[in-house]
């Protein structure tokens, strides 16, 4: 019994947590880590907002590019986050929205 408790509880907080995903399904078109914005302008469409995260310096330090994250949804009742770095899509994150 407390073994089916324990397992309940850990289901319930990763529903609670946001994932990660390295792809993301846009209509018959898939995005990828690494795509670029234009790419995922192209095959998702106008996202519901973008924010300017700031800047971040690159590994030697000599250039600055700018962090951005976009917002698609809710699909199904879930959020889609796309974080870009220099306009290259590092990461896709989803939540399901209140």
């Amino acid at each position: 019994m407390r073994a089916k408790w324990l397992m309940s509880l850990a289901l319930a907080m990763a529903a609670c947590q946001a994932s990660a995903a390295d792809t993301l399904r846009c209509g018959s078109q898939l995005v990828s880590v690494g795509d670029r914005s234009s790419e995922v302008l192209q095959k998702c469409g106008e996202p519901v907002s973008r924010d300017l995260l700031g800047y971040k310096r690159s590994a030697n330090r000599r250039e600055e590019f700018q962090v951005e994250e976009w917002t698609y949804g809710p699909n199904g009742g879930m959020y889609q986050y796309l974080r870009f770095e220099g306009n290259r899509l590092k990461q896709i994150t989803s939540k399901r929205g209140n």
